[in-house]
Parts: C-alpha cells; structure tokens; sequence
C-alpha cells in the first residue's frame, strides 16, 4: 500500500503529502475497498463482497466489481469508473475519470479486458470485451478500444485505432502528443 501511496504522489503534482492521498483521494480508498471485498469474493462467501464494492461505490464514485483482478492502479478523479468482474488491471495502470472496462458477453465466462502493465487509459475511455492490451499502452480520451492492443501502442477513436507504436518508458502521460489522426 504505501508503494501505491508513493505512485499516487509520482503521478500527481497537485498532492501536498501521503497523508493527503490516504484520507482524500477517492481512487485509494475504491483500491482499498476492492482488495477487502476480493478477499472474500474469492473465499466465496456471498452477499458480503457486493455489499462492501457498493459501499465503495456510494462512497468514492468508483464501481469495481468485487471479482475484478487489480494490481497497484492509479484511479485518478475516478468519478464514473466501472471495472467488471472479470477485468484484470496490471500494476502502474493509471486511469481516469469516466473510464469503462466492461464486458461483452452474457455467459458466465472471461467477458471483461485484460490490462498490462503501466497502461494510461485517458478519461471517458470504454475498453469493451475479453481484449488484451499491451503493457505501455495509451488510450485516448473517449476512445472506445474493441480489439486488442499490442504493447506500447497509442489508440485513438471509435473504435479505437491504433495511431502509433513504440511508446518509450515517460511518454505515457504525455498526452498532447496524442493527435487525432483525421484531423
């Protein structure tokens, strides 16, 4: 936890302190929240999970699913963020307000994507369906990605294209070097 308290400040020049983060920062507390309520979901026991992921959805604005898999992720200003059940996050992932990583299918099967490792998702995103997207990617703001994304790519637009490969390690957050490839 306090790696993620100390990632949380990395990534955000506006915080004063850990302390600041821990008591005020919606997307800590929804990371907090989530790994209790996956404890039990995985120990199986029911209605306890969903009760404590709404808790944290009342709370934060931030509505991960208790099955959900999540490494050390930044939820930044999280209001409207939605993670399914079978979503898995990779640690470094940052993502921001409005984001959707959601599911395609009614089954009871892998519905949800796959994120790697240090993935910025921009805000009001939707990442729809079993895809996988590669560690280092960015996804534009608003974008709606419906297929899977090699590693260190930029995708942009609905759907979502992929506008450039090769992303270096400190790119990932500059996002005025995302251009709409239309105009």
């Amino acid at each position: 936890m306090i790696k993620l308290l100390k990632d949380y400040r990395r990534y955000d020049p506006a915080a004063q302190s850990v302390l600041e983060i821990f008591l005020f920062y919606p997307g800590i507390k929804a990371i907090i929240f989530h790994r209790i309520a996956h404890f039990f979901y995985k120990l199986k026991i029911p209605l306890v999970p969903r009760a404590i992921s709404e808790t944290s959805r009342f709370l934060t604005g931030i509505d991960i699913h208790p099955g959900a898999r999540m490494g050390d992720v930044i939820i930044d200003h999280g209001m409207g963020v939605v993670i399914g059940e079978t979503a898995i996050v990779g640690n470094g992932v940052i993502i921001y307000q409005g984001v959707t990583l959601g599911g395609t299918s009614l089954r009871r099967e892998k519905r949800h994507p796959t994120i790697g490792e240090r993935v910025v998702i921009g805000a009001g995103a939707k990442v729809l369906g079993a895809i996988d997207i590669g560690a280092g990617t960015r996804i534009g703001s608003n974008s709606v990605v419906v297929e899977s994304v090699p590693p260190n790519s930029t995708v942009v637009g609905i759907p979502g294209k992929i506008i450039k490969r090769g992303i270096r390690e400190g790119e990932e957050l500059q996002h005025e070097q995302i251009k709409d490839p239309n105009g």
